[in-house]
């Protein structure tokens, strides 16, 4: 039945990894199914037969598809169902997105896209890194034209030693998160989150994946040359030349005296009336042709600017290729909130705020790795006022979810543990003002955030980006891209970390790959930037986390009980707890390891909560002195709460040193009394005496 199947194998980081095709899928374009371990993922490559009008780019979508079936659980939702996807769903995405899209033709505009079903997990085989090979293999032996394949790997620094793949115990580890896509001859993606890893140490774990990958792209070239169809012919979206040298003669000089400012507003102001002179110029000849026309004028801008930076070392703005633009940082902007910084790189802005609130309030995840929850969260939003469209707001999109995720991921090395600093926290970076590298801009918000937010974080973080302009053999790089940088540019090389090392790199490509020679410019050179951003504007600014937090933040407490007492704390369907919680306005969290997260704005409330915690987790012990309180009355006696859940008796004949006729002429209920626990009987009932705490108090 399946006469086109075909098994192929390989050994990748000692573990097996299966290809096979001709099975499964067998209409889409290419298909494959890789087996990894016992990671299972479909990968399949579809593309449209005509191409989409009207637009200039390339529709590629990649959907990272995670179903919890891989990994033995049922969804959380209502409806038992996955929902939208995951942010780590998206972000996989996005990784897998960003090595395989600059391989496509430039003059294709079929759409394509590639469908990642993640169908079963292995622990010690990353998901991610099947995927990307999958969908390398899937486009590969399909009829789409693409310039693959590529290969990716993960990279872990364990014991000072560079791990290809880690294993789920070594990832544990490991001071490093890098992934690293390639061709045979360059690198196309590098993805990295570090624990303040020395720049050295990163470019070499980069060099070495790159080793490991160029034998699995034999191998990948092995299974192309036994079953890859050939390219189908489609119809080239590359511009009209004739128009373009028209609109060239036309108003070139006219683009350059536009561009020629380091003001965002007054160049899309000087081009406005360039671009309504070419649409009336060539109306009469090419009608209807205005996404045409768009396109040679942004060839035109790209040309222009690519033009000044090879051929005259000449910035869109005036600055030299080493020269960062003018910056500013502000801390306590906003009186409410617990901690707020404001980072300010040219015409790129960005206010974060930093909101502190109980344990409890962690993100709960629900994908298909073993992270179940997450204490600091980093959101990210780019609204069209940032630069200067009339777009109305709504929910995140792709960029903004990994832009939130970058951020998140370059200061997560710097927090202080759970244990030291009690809290759930979450940074949120409002970009107010956007001409490139808003991302990085987020991540110096965010240091100045959290350090006014009073977290002790362990050093400050600052972020840069790398640009790179490339002919032939002829490059050169650019720090603090603007945007026409990024826009008309080869590369986007962010790199964030502290002056101890690196604690993230995401890396935007539009060419076929770097050199070794060029990633390590781009760690030089962001290594410099990091260094003068911290030093001369973090630090200033903000000198160390301020000792306390605000007044408006909760307040925290922590205890630790023994793991068998956690029930008294809790009591009879929470009744305790509750009571706690109602007596004294705190929240009150507890793990079962015992740990017990104790939050009031009132710092007094807390210390309550606490009291009484202890006072129920204590054992009542014989000859001690509590204070209690009245809560029944009987002909006999007075019943007396001394902690939560903890009740005496005290006899008629021990509450006072007179003769007593009646209870209710000693104590009421509601009354506080001093009591002496004078025994605690075989069947585990409390006495107590106020006589006798009366005596011990006089004495």
């Amino acid at each position: 039945m399946f006469e086109n199947y075909k098994k192929f194998t390989y050994e990748l980081a000692g573990r097996p990894l299966t290809i096979e095709t001709g099975k499964i899928s067998q209409l889409s374009n290419g298909s494959c199914l890789v087996r990894y371990g016992e990671t299972v993922v479909l990968a399949n490559a579809t593309a449209s037969a005509a191409p989409r009008d009207g637009i200039d780019f390339l529709p590629l979508s990649v959907d990272y598809e995670e179903k919890l079936y891989a990994v033995g659980k049922i969804p959380g939702s209502w409806n038992r169902r996955e929902g939208r996807p995951s942010d780590k769903a998206i972000l996989a995405s996005r990784v897998i997105d960003r090595p395989i899209r600059p391989l496509f033709p430039k003059d294709l505009r079929n759409d394509i896209v590639l469908s990642l079903l993640v169908m079963s997990v292995d622990p010690d085989c990353s998901p991610e890194i099947a995927a990307m090979i999958g969908a390398s293999i899937s486009l590969s032996i399909s009829d789409i034209p693409w310039n693959g394949p590529i290969g990716g790997v993960f990279v872990g620094l364990v014991d000072g030693e560079i791990v290809i793949n880690p294993t789920s115990a070594q990832r544990e580890k490991s001071t490093l998160e890098l992934t690293v896509a390639a061709t045979k001859q360059k690198v196309v993606m590098i993805e990295a989150g570090a624990k303040e890893v020395e720049d050295d140490i990163v470019y070499d774990a980069i060099i070495k994946a790159h080793e490991a990958i160029k034998p699995l792209i034999g191998f990948i070239e092995k299974i192309v040359s036994e079953i890859g169809k050939p390219k189908f012919e489609y119809t080239s979206c590359e511009i009209d030349h004739v128009m373009f040298d028209r609109i060239s003669d036309m108003v070139g000089e006219d683009v350059k005296a536009a561009l020629d400012t380091d003001d965002k507003r007054i160049r899309d102001e000087r081009l406005k009336p360039i671009y309504d002179k070419v649409y009336e110029s060539l109306e009469e000849d090419y009608p209807d042709s205005k996404s045409m026309i768009d396109e040679c004028m942004y060839k035109l801008q790209k040309q222009i600017v690519r033009r000044w930076l090879l051929d005259e070392q000449r910035r869109v703005d005036g600055r030299r290729m080493d020269q960062i633009r003018s910056l500013a940082a502000e801390v306590g902007l906003l009186p409410r909130v617990h901690g707020s910084g404001m980072f300010t790189r040219g015409q790129t802005q960005v206010i974060t705020s930093c909101t502190l609130a109980p344990i409890r309030e962690a993100q709960s995840l629900d994908g298909i790795d073993e992270e179940d929850t997450k204490i600091y969260m980093h959101h990210y939003n780019m609204p069209g006022y940032s630069v200067g469209e009339a777009k109305a707001s709504r929910s995140p999109g792709r960029r903004e979810i990994g832009h939130g995720a970058l951020a998140e991921r370059s200061i997560i090395p710097v927090l202080p543990s759970k244990e030291d600093f009690p809290y759930a926290i979450r940074c949120v970076s409002e970009v107010v003002s956007s001409n490139g590298s808003t991302s990085q801009a987020s991540v110096c918000g965010s240091t100045l955030a959290l350090m006014d937010a009073g977290v002790p974080i362990t050093a400050p973080v600052a972020g840069i980006s790398c640009g790179l302009i490339t002919e032939g053999e002829r490059w050169m790089t650019m720090i603090d891209i603007q945007g026409l940088e990024d826009f008309f540019g080869d590369m986007d090389f962010k790199v964030a970390g502290t002056k101890k090392g690196i604690t993230s790199i995401q890396m935007d490509l539009k060419i076929d790959g770097l050199t070794p020679e060029i990633i390590k410019n781009a760690l030089v050179t962001t290594k410099e930037g990091r260094y003068y951003i911290i030093d001369n504007y973090i630090l200033p600014c903000i000198s160390e986390p301020r000792p306390d937090v605000s007044k408006y933040a909760p307040k925290m407490l922590t205890t630790k009980i023994d793991v068998d007492k956690i029930r008294e704390v809790i009591g009879t369907g929470g009744k305790v707890i509750q009571k706690i919680c109602s007596d004294t306005g705190a929240k009150i969290d507890i793990e079962d390891d015992g740990n017990i997260f104790i939050s009031a704005v009132d710092k007094e409330a807390a210390y309550k909560a606490l009291r009484i915690i202890e006072s129920i987790v204590l054992d009542p012990t014989p000859g001690t002195v509590y204070i209690g309180k009245v809560t029944r009355i009987m002909n006999f006696g007075a019943f007396v709460e001394i902690a939560p859940g903890k009740e005496g008796l005290v006899h008629i004949s021990q509450l006072d040193r007179k003769r007593v006729a009646k209870v209710e002429d000693i104590v009421s209920v509601g009354d506080e009394v001093k009591v002496l626990l004078t025994e605690i009987d075989d069947k585990g009932r409390i006495n107590l005496s106020r006589k006798d705490a009366l005596d011990i108090i006089e004495d």
